[in-house]
């Protein structure tokens, strides 16, 4: 079955997904157009932002493909003083963001937890309760997420990076503290305590085949998933994976499969909210522009303060970490006019898929 045909009957399946990932020419450019008319039909044209604040790279794990992983003696480590987060959430509340975003390294600590789950508490305060609150702050316990959950967090984005656990494993050390399982156990509890549970996966990593990303597709649907965040793997020089950089797809071409994989993912779930990833425009300076114009309705502008941005590299050239939050803001209210799409200012932007999957609880 071809592309056109595919797309008319709607029913996508492994090898579907496959033929509309590897699709070129013409055929891609009918799944975009296909996957930009349901995200119209569904959501409408507006984009929500999430303001973002990476408040700290000290990080517990080890991570193969990580920047920031513990082992890299070459990173400046900081952590960004509680009232800079704030201030940075101040900064989204007076600037009509609708949501912040408080993502760090991955740590598990009571000094972590109480730390986080004051904040939260001060920015529902200093926002009067109006600011949407997502965290990407790795795997935790059941206790902590219940407690970052009752002091305000609603969102939480925990990604699977490969949803195959031999592959998994091949991109992380081989303990507890890494473990396939574990995370799986982590995006379960996260959707049982009644977060909107958010994941995703890196594209173009080494080992990797358009089946192996057709198979993540899947598990985000099986998963009953509310929100994505995935994005194009680009190497680290100061990580174990960038040995295997000669082994990797062309950067343009892990740009167009993360397209590629935007689109098919909105035609597979059509309500759920996707990101475009800000390593879209490490590849393109439109890179996050293409990715709402196929399918993509949330764009996380960067809101740490300038002198951070540089050393919460996971990834090597990493954009916008010059500019301050008001030209990012000024610069993003441009480019989201340019690729035909609205900002919902003042609103959280939930995923509408959450709210349909818990009516019934």
């Amino acid at each position: 079955m071809g592309v056109k045909e595919i797309l008319e009957d709607g029913k996508l399946g492994r090898e579907e997904i496959i033929t509309l990932l590897e699709a070129t020419g013409e055929d891609k450019q009918l799944l975009f157009k296909r996957a930009n008319e349901i995200k119209l039909q569904e959501l409408g044209n507006l984009v929500h932002f999430r303001g973002l604040v990476e408040f700290s790279n000290i990080c517990g794990k080890d991570c193969y493909y990580c920047g920031i992983r513990k082992s890299n003696r070459e990173v400046h480590r900081y952590n960004v003083s509680d009232e800079q987060i704030l201030d940075a959430a101040r900064f989204a509340h007076m600037n009509a963001y609708g949501s912040f975003v408080m993502q760090a390294g991955e740590l598990e600590s009571p000094a972590f937890t109480l730390r986080v789950e004051n904040l939260l508490k001060e920015i529902k305060i200093l926002s009067k309760g109006e600011l949407g609150i997502t965290l990407s702050l790795g795997e935790q316990t059941e206790e902590v997420l219940e407690r970052w959950f009752t002091a305000g967090a609603h969102r939480y984005l925990l990604r699977i990076e490969s949803s195959n656990p031999e592959l998994y494993q091949r991109y992380h050390p081989s303990d507890t503290l890494h473990d396939y399982a574990r995370r799986l156990t982590s995006l379960k509890t996260l959707q049982r305590i009644g977060y909107q549970t958010g994941t995703g996966v890196m594209i173009g990593l080494p080992f990797q085949s358009t089946g192996d990303l057709a198979d993540d597709l899947l598990f985000m649907k099986h998963f009953d998933i509310d929100m994505v965040g995935m994005g194009p793997y680009i190497e680290h020089q100061h990580t174990p994976l960038f040995q295997f950089r000669s082994e990797l797809l062309p950067i343009q071409e892990r740009f167009d499969l993360t397209l590629k994989m935007i689109a098919t993912l909105r035609i597979m779930m059509k309500d759920i909210n996707i990101a475009a990833a800000t390593a879209m425009q490490a590849i393109d300076p439109l890179g996050r522009e293409k990715a709402v114009k196929v399918g993509a309705n949330i764009i996380m502008p960067n809101i740490t303060p300038g002198k951070f941005r540089n050393d919460y590299a996971l990834y090597e050239n990493k954009p916008c970490v010059d500019e301050e939050p008001e030209e990012c803001k000024n610069c993003l209210d441009v480019r989201i006019q340019l690729a035909d799409g609205e900002i919902g200012y003042n609103e959280w932007g939930d995923s509408k898929h959450f709210h349909k999957r818990t009516a019934g609880e």
